[in-house]
């Protein structure tokens, strides 16, 4: 048999055919080239915050300037990187590097799935699609704190709603 007339098809693609994946359905694809993009920069992002902190606390660093928004208590980062061996530090670091990707790739898996539904569902893509979109991944996000209350999910969703309304206003702009 010729091997031009296999069929070729793949789950994974190079970037040449205009995205990473094909699943089927191009909701698939959407949600799952959103959320691997994202997670990979969660990932990053991770990393590099408690590369940061790590190398100022290190060289007595002062780091009180910085909002507790951002350094969160040292809970939250990474708990065991400081352990007793190497192993428990890289441990700790993988765990929380892949909880913090996760997160971030569901958010952007779900907004991307939403507004990608609201667009086929009501037949045009918007500033409403977008608000509503970001409202619900805003809220979802709120469900993942450790101590949420009913007003942290009412601000995560109105704030979700508000950044990816403008996000979507200003795209025609610049």
């Amino acid at each position: 048999m010729n091997s031009n007339s296999l069929d070729t098809r793949s789950l994974l693609h190079g970037f040449d055919k205009g995205g990473l994946f094909d699943l089927g359905h191009p909701l698939l694809n959407r949600i799952a080239e959103s959320f691997f993009k994202a997670a990979g920069i969660g990932a990053v992002q991770a990393v590099a915050r408690e590369a940061y902190f790590t190398a100022s606390e290190s060289t007595g660093g002062d780091t009180t300037s910085i909002p507790p928004e951002i350094t969160g208590p040292r809970k939250n980062r990474f708990p065991d990187l400081k352990g007793e061996t190497n192993r428990k530090s890289v441990e700790a670091l993988v765990k929380s590097t892949g909880k913090e990707s996760v997160q971030w790739g569901l958010a952007a898996g779900m907004y991307s799935g939403l507004t990608y539904g609201l667009k086929e569902t009501r037949g045009v893509h918007d500033w409403k699609n977008s608000a509503l979109a970001g409202a619900i991944t805003g809220a979802a996000l709120a469900f993942t704190l450790e101590d949420r209350s009913h007003e942290q999910v009412v601000q995560c969703a109105i704030t979700g709603a508000a950044i990816s309304t403008a996000a979507n206003l200003l795209t025609g702009i610049f």
